[in-house]
C-alpha cells in the first residue's frame, strides 16, 4: 500500500506543474491578444 500511496504522489506533481503552466500560459496569449487589438504593447 505505501508504494501506491507513493507511486501517487510522485506522479501527480508533473500533473500539477502542468496544470498551472497551461493557466499561465493561456493567460498570457489572452492578454498578448487583448493588448493586440487596443493597440497597446504588452511591456
Amino acid at each position: 500500500m505505501t508504494t501506491l500511496w507513493l507511486t501517487l504522489y510522485i506522479l501527480i506533481w508533473p500533473s500539477i506543474s502542468a496544470v498551472v503552466l497551461f493557466v499561465i500560459v493561456r493567460g498570457f496569449f489572452r492578454d498578448m491578444r487583448a493588448a493586440r487589438q487596443a493597440g497597446r504593447d504588452m511591456v
